[in-house]
């Protein structure tokens, strides 16, 4: 469990994926330039059993935004999308669209 103040601290937002792109020598990671609004964000994701490039460019996700930067595959990624733990990840969006950057509350 963790207190109230501790959640509020993780800030969640909603992202628009601009491109996507298979990690090479990865089965698993993709590469994804996300839109937040008013920046551009690099991210690394364990989707691409899951989905293809195609299926990802424009979707809307949700993202944790503060995240510290981590280096993955030697590719920096700049946050964390939500999915479901699945079979394979499923991955968690607005069920209409929002504005990237927009706060979930």
């Amino acid at each position: 469990m963790i207190s109230f103040e501790d959640f509020q601290k993780i800030n969640l937002k909603v992202a628009r994926i601009v491109e996507a792109s298979r990690v090479e020598d990865s089965n698993k990671l993709m590469k994804l330039e996300i839109d937040l609004g008013k920046e551009k964000r690099q991210l690394v994701a364990g989707i691409a059993k899951a989905y293809t490039a195609d299926e990802l460019e424009g979707r809307e996700i949700i993202v944790v935004a503060n995240l510290e930067p981590k280096e993955i595959f030697s590719l920096q990624s700049q946050g964390m999308l939500l999915a479901a733990d699945s079979d394979q990840p499923v991955l968690l969006q607005p069920d209409q669209e929002v504005e990237p950057g927009t706060k979930i509350t």
